[in-house]
This record gives structure tokens, C-alpha cells and sequence, in this order.
């Protein structure tokens, strides 16, 4: 049978001979504006990834402890202006930027080559980021599996547990009135005289739950610090090989795979929020515990302190991914003209509101233990790993059919951190294919693997009996100010030296034209009111800087340098950058940085037919050298 050729109108307005035979690219299709990259198959595929992306584990364990510290319902004020002056400007900004030129991270820095460095940055604290959360979704997995049993195994002191693990408040010693005398005396004591101590008098040997020392004995194996690393504990390592081959698995097409795998990973979990929700709801205690989150009376005066409001614009930044680098690769697989201000409004609202909504679900189950274990709310509730791995599965563990329960609590923690993972390893192979687009589109999969196992090896230093310390504190630095300094730096530098007009021009392109009115507010904020917000954290943060810790363990000297040292190879990509492109460029220094202060040649969308007259000048990237290996300046091509 002779070979067949068809002409194909697929590339955009512009004939694409193709041939039957030719090998086709898994996550390229036919129906795709862009044969090169790809596009999302629909709109939901990419809302949904989104959606998965910003709704992390943070907005489960965090932002309902945040709420109830800081004044309760009041919170909600400074949350929501912080998502309108911080957390929305910047992610519109970066949905617009990936969409526009249809890259990612590091390549979208055609816009401005002076700045490319940030882009670098985004990708490596990607890279620690992905590192450790997988991780944590490997304790997801572990507790999952642990979950398989008709008791828990956390739900009592069993064999590994010590003198101190005990499921009620062990009193230490009291007073009491003996022969009309007021005495002091041991517990063992007053019970054996028959006695009973006087109210506000006892005090209470310190013990700890089942489930903390479950956690710290059983689950972690946890050493006495960073000093001491222990040996790989195996059946965490084994989870993690487990949370990678799902990853893997789930990325092997790209986005034409993963972009289906969210219908279940972005969405299953609010069921389980909802059916712990109304489970939580009918429990004896979960009014109160609904009343410690929301306050029975909202303080306000809450609102008077700086720290609420610092508090509210970190968790917003965070919790919206924004300048992770991962917006701009998943928006860069949209098509050109899509509405990607609705898209940038829509996920936020459903970012913010499942944190609020998470929150009811928690506490309604923490008051319950509350109230099983006569302890004020107070006692129970904690944020971070203690809330995940430690209150929440004590409380659980008080349910009946608690197997159930907590099997559910941690397949939803299992869910959202894998789609989170997906959009962030996505963004490494993202970049990538923008560096290498031949050998992306000969050897996606080997290469999306290749990276699964590179990280799955980096990863094992933090399933060791120090592990926890390793995730804590990569978690410390490359999670805080390089995320800050690379948000001021990107909106400066496109708001500032591209031009934040310019900038706005680019979207209409997409977009469509909107009115002089509709654009005021996305300028106020770009231009002054975002900035100024991100440095006032990035200051406050610097000025209120304490020394890790995990617990009570302190970190020793070494470990903190390490964390500095981390944080710095992730920045110092900046400046060298920088430095290099000046050197690079030609006349005196000030021609040399005005010249990489403009967009680069080969700077605009990303196919011919989007162009029009004002980026008609471009230099068409398809006609590049594919096949050079880049210079850390050459990223930009």
C-alpha cells in the first residue's frame, strides 16, 4: 500500500504537510492550535490542573490554624483583601505571561533577558520544592496503607510505645485537705487515702498521645536531630518509590495525561471534605470546635496588628503557587486567544473558598476529640505535620469504624498533594522542552521518567531517620524569600522595564480590547500596591528571622548554613545571569544594559498567525537551531 499525505490547516492558518506513517507525538494531537507544543485537550483539563496546583495541603493544614489565631472570622477580611491586592495581580500577570508567548519559566524570559535569572530561580526552588513534597505525599501513603487495619494502629499505647504515651492527662500531684490540714503529695497518694484534690491545684505528668509518638517512633523512626541521620527507614522509601511511579505514570503523556488524571485528583477530594464534613458535623463537640475556628464573636481588634495582616498576604502568596514558575508552564499550553482573565479569577475564588470550606471539616472533628478527651479546643488543634499526622488521626482514631475514616482523610491528602506534584513536575519538563524541543518530542517519556527517578534519589536523604529535619528545613528557606524575591523581581521587571502598558497591550491580543476603566485596577496593583506588599514580607520576614526548628530540636549551626547556602544557589542565578547577558551584549556598559533590558528577537507569540503588525518583526523560533546545547545566557533561545 502507497504511502499517503494529507494537507492539514492544523498549524494555525499555515498548510502542515504530514504523512500517515510519520511517528506522531503522544501529547500532540490533530485538533491542537500549536504542533509543536501541544494544547491542552479542553478548557477543564487545564482549570482543573489549576485548580489542582493551588490547592495544596496548605489549605488543609494551614489556613484553618491561621483563621482561628488570628481573630477567627475576622481573618476572613485581611484574607480576602490580600487576594485581591497580592494574590490575584500576580497570578493573572503570570497566566497572561505563559499564555502570551506560549513558554515556559525560563524561556517566557525572552520578554526581558536581564531577568532570565528569575526564571532559573523559579525552576530550582521547583526542583527543592518537588523534592521534599513528594515526600510528604509518601507519609500520605504510608498512613493510607496503615489505615487497612480493624484498629489503628496509633488509636493506643501498644508495644512501641513508652512510659510516657498515654491517651488521657496522667496526673502528677495535687493538694488536699487531710485531718482539716492543707498537704501537697504525689498522686499515688491521695488516691490510696481516699482524698480528692483541691480544684486548680493539679499538675499533670507530661505525656504525649498515641498518635504523636506513633508518629515520631513508628512512622518517621525520628532521630534525636539533624546530626544524626540513621538509616533509610524502608517502608518510607518504598512509598516514595510508589508516589513517583504514580507521578510518572500520570506524566508520561504530558498534559494529554495528566490533564485527565485531575478530573479524579482535583475533584474527588471535595467529596471527602464534604462527606468529613457532615460526618464531623453530627459528632457531640463539633460546635465547639466550629466556634474555635470561626470565633463565636469575631475579634476585630485582632485587625490592629501587623501580624494578621502579614499572616493573611503569606498564606494567599503561597497557597496561590504564584512565582513557583508552574503558572506560567500550564497556562503556556493554552490556546492564544483564550480567556485567561476569568480563568486567573475562577481558580483564585475556588483556591480561597476550599480553604475556608477545609476548615469546617477539620474543626468539626477536632472539637469532637475536644470533647471525648475533656481538653479545651485549644489543646488539640496545631497546623503543619502535627495537624495531619498527629491531632487529625488521634481524633479520627475516636470515630467509630475509624479505618474508614482515616483512610479517607488520607487518600484526600494523597490526592492533593499529587495533583500539586503533577503541575510541578510539569514545569521541569516544561522547561525542558523549551531548551530541548526535538529531543522533548522524540523522548518525552523517557525523559519525564529520567527526572522522576533523579528526584526520587535526591529524595531518599529525607526518608532517612533524619529525614523530617531535611524536609523541614528545605521547607524553611527554599519555600520563603526566593519565592519573594523572584515575585518583586518579576513584577518589576515586567511592570517597570517591559513596560506594564505594554504588558496590558500583550493580553488585549488574547483577550480583546477592554476599557481605559477595566485595566485601573489591574495598574494600581502592578504597578504599586503589589510590590510594595511582597517587599514589606520579604523585609518583615528577613528582620523577623529565627533559626529553624522542628519542635523543640533545634537545628545545629551547620544545618542552618546549610539552609542559607540552599536559598543562595537558588537566587545567585540572578545576578550571574545578569552579569553574563551585559557581558555579552555590545557598545558601553549602558548600551549593553539598555540592550538587555528590551525583549529579545525572537520575543512574542508563539505562532505566525497571532503576531499581527505588532510583532511582525519577530524572528520565527521554529527556524532556530533546535539541536545547540545552551549556555546558561542561551536559555533565552
Amino acid at each position: 500500500m502507497g504511502m499517503l499525505s494529507l494537507p492539514g490547516f492544523f498549524s494555525c492558518g499555515k498548510k502542515k504537510d504530514f504523512s500517515l506513517s510519520d511517528e506522531k507525538d503522544a501529547h500532540i494531537s490533530n485538533s491542537d492550535e500549536n504542533l509543536e507544543r501541544g494544547n491542552w485537550s479542553n478548557k477543564a483539563d487545564y482549570l482543573l490542573s489549576m485548580v489542582g496546583y493551588a490547592v495544596g495541603l496548605g489549605n488543609v493544614w494551614r489556613f484553618p490554624y491561621l483563621t482561628y489565631q488570628n481573630g477567627g472570622g475576622a481573618f476572613l477580611i485581611p484574607y480576602t483583601l490580600m487576594l485581591a491586592l497580592a494574590g490575584l495581580p500576580l497570578f493573572f500577570m503570570e497566566c497572561s505571561l505563559g499564555q502570551f508567548a506560549s513558554l515556559g519559566p525560563i524561556s517566557v524570559w525572552r520578554i526581558l533577558p536581564l531577568f532570565q535569572g528569575v526564571g532559573i530561580t523559579m525552576v530550582i526552588i521547583s526542583t527543592f520544592v518537588a523534592i521534599y513534597y513528594n515526600v510528604i505525599i509518601a507519609y500520605a501513603l504510608y498512613y493510607l496503607f496503615a489505615s487497612f487495619q480493624k484498629v489503628l494502629p496509633w488509636s493506643d499505647c501498644f508495644s512501641w510505645a513508652d512510659e510516657f504515651c498515654s491517651k488521657t492527662k496522667l496526673v502528677s500531684d495535687c493538694n488536699a485537705t487531710l485531718n482539716g490540714e492543707v498537704i501537697h503529695a504525689n498522686y499515688s497518694f491521695i488516691t490510696s487515702n481516699n482524698l480528692t484534690c483541691i480544684n486548680d491545684t493539679i499538675n499533670y505528668k507530661p505525656v504525649q498521645f498515641p498518635s504523636e509518638q506513633y508518629w515520631n517512633k513508628v512512622a518517621l523512626q525520628r532521630s534525636s536531630g539533624l546530626d544524626e541521620t540513621g538509616n533509610i527507614v524502608w517502608y518510607l522509601a518504598l512509598c516514595l518509590l510508589l508516589s513517583w511511579m504514580i507521578i510518572g505514570a500520570a506524566l508520561f503523556k504530558g498534559i494529554k495525561s495528566s490533564g485527565k488524571v485531575v478530573y479524579f485528583t482535583a475533584l474527588f477530594p471535595y467529596v471527602i471534605l464534604l462527606i468529613l464534613l457532615v460526618r464531623g458535623a453530627t459528632l457531640e463537640g463539633a460546635l465547639d470546635g466550629i466556634e474555635y475556628y470561626i470565633g463565636r464573636q469575631s475579634n476585630i481588634t485582632k485587625l490592629m496588628e501587623a501580624e494578621v495582616w502579614k499572616d493573611a498576604a503569606t498564606q494567599i502568596f503561597y497557597s496561590l503557587s504564584v512565582a513557583w514558575g508552574g503558572l506560567v508552564a500550564l497556562s503556556s499550553y493554552n490556546k492564544f486567544h483564550n480567556n485567561c482573565y476569568s480563568d486567573a479569577i475562577l481558580v483564585c475564588v475556588t483556591n480561597c473558598a476550599t480553604s475556608i470550606f477545609a476548615g469546617f471539616a477539620i474543626f468539626s472533628i477536632l472539637g469532637h476529640m475536644a470533647f471525648v478527651s475533656e481538653r479545651p479546643v485549644s489543646e488539640v488543634v496545631d497546623s503543619g505535620f502535627d495537624l495531619a499526622f498527629v491531632a487529625y488521626p488521634e481524633a479520627l482514631s475516636k470515630l467509630p469504624v475509624s479505618p474508614l475514616w482515616s483512610f479517607l482523610f488520607f487518600f484526600m491528602l494523597l490526592l492533593l498533594g499529587l495533583d500539586s506534584q503533577f503541575a510541578t513536575i510539569e514545569t521541569l519538563t516544561t522547561t525542558i522542552q523549551d531548551i530541548y524541543p526535538t529531543v522533548m518530542r522524540k523522548l518525552r517519556v523517557p525523559v519525564t521518567l529520567g527526572v522522576c527517578i533523579v528526584l526520587f534519589f535526591l529524595g531518599l536523604t529525607c526518608v532517612t531517620q533524619a529525614g523530617i529535619y531535611w524536609v523541614n528545613l528545605i521547607d524553611h528557606f527554599c519555600a520563603g524569600w526566593g519565592i519573594l524575591i523572584a515575585a518583586v523581581l518579576e513584577l518589576i521587571g515586567i511592570t517597570y522595564i517591559y513596560g506594564g502598558n505594554r504588558f496590558i497591550e500583550d493580553i488585549e491580543m488574547m483577550i480583546g480590547k477592554k476599557r481605559r476603566l477595566f485595566w485601573l485596577w489591574w495598574r494600581i496593583c502592578w504597578f504599586f500596591v503589589t510590590p510594595v506588599l511582597l517587599m514589606a514580607i520579604l523585609v518583615w520576614s528577613l528582620i523577623t528571622f529565627s533559626p529553624p526548628t522542628y519542635g523543640s530540636v533545634s537545628y545545629p549551626a551547620w544545618g542552618t548554613a546549610v539552609g542559607w547556602c540552599m536559598i543562595i544557589f537558588c537566587v545567585i542565578w540572578i545576578p550571574i545571569v545578569a552579569v553574563i547577558k551585559i557581558i555579552k551584549a555590545e557598545g558601553n556598559l549602558w548600551q549593553r544594559i539598555v540592550s538587555c533590558c528590551r525583549p529579545a528577537a525572537n520575543w512574542g507569540p508563539y505562532l505566525e498567525c497571532h503576531r499581527g503588525e505588532r510583532y511582525s518583526h519577530v524572528v520565527d523560533p521554529k527556524k532556530e537551531k533546535e539541536h545547540e546545547i545552551p549556555t546558561v545566557s542561551g536559555f533565552v533561545y
